[in-house]
């Protein structure tokens, strides 16, 4: 069993669109509307925006939490909860052993909150 499908509420569906390809770096894949659906695609997995969809915490995964988070605030998004370690993988079973797991939070053009996540050297003790 594999996740095929996430939805996020966007209840501006061009101003979701645009915040998405933004912090995605890549368009949607699908547009249909009427009913009002836009899917991009992130790995096997479709991200739908949709205005009666519930608010989701979808976490996307960045190569850097800290450069995704100055990057996304030079440009105007709202920061909800600021770059941190969260813990450390001391084996391979939820990522990379010897490197630690890094979240922040952003809000969407939707009100949404996002959780960016990485896997990057720890801070030292």
């Amino acid at each position: 069993m594999e996740l095929l499908q996430v939805a996020q509420r966007a209840t501006d569906l061009p101003r979701a669109t645009d915040f998405y390809t933004r912090l995605l770096g890549t368009g949607p894949v699908g547009r249909f509307d009427p009913p009002g659906l836009v899917f991009f695609r992130l790995g096997g997995t479709r991200l739908l925006l949709e205005a009666g969809a519930p608010s989701s915490l979808i976490y996307l995964r960045v190569d850097s939490v800290r450069a995704a988070v100055r990057r996304l605030r030079a440009e105007g998004v709202a920061v909800v909860g600021e770059p941190r370690m969260i813990f450390r993988h001391d084996d391979d079973a939820l990522g990379t052993a010897g490197t630690a797991e890094w979240q922040a939070f952003i809000l969407d053009s939707e009100g949404n909150t996002v959780g960016l996540a990485s896997l990057e050297a720890p801070e030292p003790e």
